[in-house]
């Protein structure tokens, strides 16, 4: 079992920056390749990032590519999104995830969640 738990969200202007992050407990996080993804209100959750077990390959939505870059630090347990240039559309709740088997793009890859933390950008 891994627990995932997500910060770093809030509101922010649209051009600003924002870091958010995922402290993982329970298992070897370095066994996992990790990701993240984002809900809108009415729309399904979407894929933004994903890491490798040492962080050395990550993959993007085409959305944030760019703009975003996920990162992680295994000797802290932890997983980073730096979002900059943010825009009102990526106003959503964001969810870090651990994937046992590789760093998939698809929700349906990842075996644990966190509860995911809010990011609002404003016009």
């Amino acid at each position: 079992q891994v627990q995932l738990v997500e910060s770093g969200g809030g509101l922010v202007q649209a051009g600003a920056s924002l870091r958010l992050s995922c402290a993982a407990s329970g298992r070897t996080f370095s066994n996992y390749g990790m990701g993240w993804f984002r809900q809108a209100p009415g729309k399904e959750r979407e894929f933004v990032a994903a890491v490798s077990y040492s962080g050395g390959s990550t993959s993007y939505a085409d959305s944030v590519k760019g703009r975003f870059t996920i990162s992680r630090d295994n000797a802290k347990n932890t997983l980073y999104l730096q979002m900059n240039t943010v825009k009102p559309e990526d106003t959503a709740l964001y969810y870090c995830a651990a994937d046992r088997t590789g760093w998939g793009r698809r929700r349906g890859d990842y075996d644990y969640w966190g509860q995911g933390t809010q990011v609002t950008v404003s016009s």
